[in-house]
């Protein structure tokens, strides 16, 4: 009878964009186990976007309200050979793996005692240097550009369209619909096809830059379209226009050229590669609260002006300019 194979457990329970930004840290996991089952720790609805990684073998659900750490009760069977914090630097997600008893445990919050020196944790580094940063500190190399993903099987429901995301996760990051809908009807008066996406609980502002703009019904995509549908309709893209949020970095995955609107973080923390192909709007200033209930007072001071000429400058260039 066949034994099965050990088993390394991923923490990294949060959003689309955590997921994506760590990619290049789950490839060389990946690379470093090949014998191993490796298993991610994420919220179920974001299955089907591991699993198109090409880095996991199966999918742990997990989630927890506010971006908190999960308990992990799901997990099958013995302690996991190797268990990898990729979630955060605290004590909370090192300890919601220690609690299955894997045989090695590779935490910012309790360093294993193998490396010489211990990865330190950086506030000012970009997430995907930080946790290639940290896996190299055990010896597993990865590379923070390794973020590319195949081209889905599945159909555009829009090839060739700007797609305009106006959501975000908190309101300190959502520039205002009016300002999208101006950017929006600035493009189609260009000659560009305009579709306006929006996650399951953002009907509401997807229908108000709608409105505003009066796009056709077949332009107007509610309800969050299931992963493969999301991930046709941004890879083949002429640009995809948003704030600091999971389908910016859907964009940078597909290599599809973006607009990314930033306000309370730096790029610098959380932005595309710096490439012609990816534009980062931001104002410098002092920190702000990513989570906040209000538009980031920096976002504020992108006008429409900028966002549209960057947007139209990338439109001109074309996706062959780089492809």
């Amino acid at each position: 009878m066949t034994s099965a194979p050990p088993r390394v457990l991923v923490l990294r329970a949060l959003g689309l964009g955590d997921l994506l930004t760590g990619v290049p840290a789950l490839r060389g996991v990946r690379r470093a186990f090949p014998t191993h089952r490796v298993v991610l720790a994420l919220p179920a609805a974001l299955a089907q976007a591991a699993s198109a990684t090409g880095a996991v073998d199966a999918v742990l659900p997990a989630e927890a309200p506010h971006r908190a750490v999960p308990v992990l009760e799901g997990w099958p069977g013995g302690p996991p050979e190797v268990a990898i914090d990729l979630h955060g630097n605290g004590p909370e997600s090192r300890d919601a793996l220690a609690a299955l008893a894997p045989r090695r445990l590779l935490a910012y919050a309790q360093p294993d005692p193998s490396p010489a020196r211990p990865p330190v944790w950086r506030a000012d580094e970009h997430e995907r240097e930080r946790w290639c940063g940290f896996l190299a500190a055990y010896g597993i190399a990865a590379d923070p550009d390794d973020v590319r993903l195949p081209a889905p099987a599945t159909p555009s429901p829009a090839p060739g369209a700007v797609v305009v995301h106006p959501g975000a996760e908190a309101p300190s990051r959502r520039w205002p619909a009016e300002r999208f809908a101006d950017l929006a009807r600035t493009l189609r008066a260009a000659g560009h096809r305009v579709v306006v996406t929006g996650g399951p609980k953002e009907d509401a502002l997807v229908l108000e830059v709608a409105q505003r703009v009066r796009l056709p019904a077949g332009d107007v995509l509610r309800g969050g379209l299931p992963f493969p549908r999301l991930s046709a309709l941004v890879a083949r893209a002429a640009l995809v226009v948003s704030g600091d949020t999971g389908l910016a970095h859907l964009a940078v995955a597909h290599a599809t050229p973006s607009v990314t609107l930033f306000g309370p973080v730096s790029p610098r923390l959380w932005g595309p590669p710096r490439t012609a192909r990816h534009v980062a709007l931001w104002k410098p200033g002092p920190p702000g609260d990513p989570h906040g209930t209000r538009p980031d007072p920096r976002l504020l001071r992108i006008d429409v002006e900028e966002a549209a000429a960057a947007s139209l400058t990338l439109l001109a260039r074309g996706r062959e300019t780089w492809d």
